[in-house]
């Protein structure tokens, strides 16, 4: 997928960087397209991550998300998509994005893509 989406996102310094938190956000309104038949697709993307020293920008966040409304992407690379794009934006210590894509054609999908820093502060995806 093109840049145009991770350029999107904006973020803001977390004012408790010591303190270990999970930020939860839910986009109910996820819309993409398949790229093979272009028919719609319709998620709900749930985010969960514990900042490090940047938080995500949820205005931003809305933008981003309806950047990928006319675009074709299969679920699960739309889903690791937006985990690479939170995690090159904030650099959390954790984070988790899960795409649960509605039943199309009498198949439901749920993607889950999870990201860690370890104690040695390398990162790493499971």
């Amino acid at each position: 997928m093109a840049d145009k989406h991770s350029d999107i996102l904006e973020t803001f310094e977390n004012q408790y960087p010591g303190r270990e938190y999970e930020i939860n956000i839910s986009c109910p309104e996820f819309t993409c397209v398949c790229p093979k038949t272009g028919q719609p697709d319709f998620a709900m993307i749930n985010i969960k991550y514990v900042p490090d020293m940047l938080c995500i920008e949820l205005k931003s966040l809305k933008l981003y998300m309806f950047s990928y409304r006319d675009e074709g992407a299969f679920h699960e690379h739309v889903t690791n998509k937006i985990l690479d794009d939170i995690v090159d934006a904030c650099k959390p210590i954790r984070a988790e994005v899960t795409g649960d894509f509605n039943v199309r054609g009498g198949i439901k999908t749920v993607v889950k893509a999870n990201y860690f820093m370890d104690e040695n502060s390398e990162a790493g995806f499971k």
